[in-house]
């Protein structure tokens, strides 16, 4: 059994907020949690109701680009954020989110389950219970993506 020890220190407002990690070597376990918390600490606005709000892109479902606007799917809202589509594929593609189409970025961590629908396409359902579509031009980078 391996123990792990974990400080939290308190600074002052003038320094600034870091993490570190030290080990013996970086594996998979490590960057896993690098991912993760890159993926806890990322967020951008939502515009939603008159409001702006900062949201957690590990609380995003997937983002989709509909009529020159992109909107980011949270379990139970929806909120129009400013980047293009490209721009959040580029700034999420480390934080377990891929291409599913060309108006769709979709988190992996929100899949439940994905299977082969019509025409060489796929279909993911999410944790919420949605289904999105994973054109077929992108499903070989899922396969990989999910080691099939």
């Amino acid at each position: 059994m391996i123990f792990i020890k974990i400080f939290i220190e308190l600074i002052d407002h003038t320094e600034e907020e870091e993490i570190r990690i030290r080990c013996h070597q970086v594996d998979e376990k490590i960057h896993e949690l690098v991912n993760k918390v890159k993926t806890e600490t990322l967020m951008i606005l939502g515009y939603h109701e008159d409001k702006i709000s900062r949201i957690k892109i590990s609380d995003i479902y997937y983002f989709e680009g509909v009529d020159g606007k992109v909107f980011a799917y949270c379990k139970n809202t929806v909120h129009e954020v400013k980047q293009k589509l490209y721009e959040l594929e580029e700034l999420c593609k480390e934080k377990h989110c891929f291409r599913a189409s060309k108006s769709t970025v979709l988190n992996l961590a929100k899949i439940s389950s994905v299977h082969p629908s019509i025409s060489g396409r796929f279909q993911a359902i999410l944790d919420n219970g949605e289904k999105v579509v994973i054109s077929r031009q992108y499903v070989p980078m899922l396969k990989h993506i999910l080691g099939l």
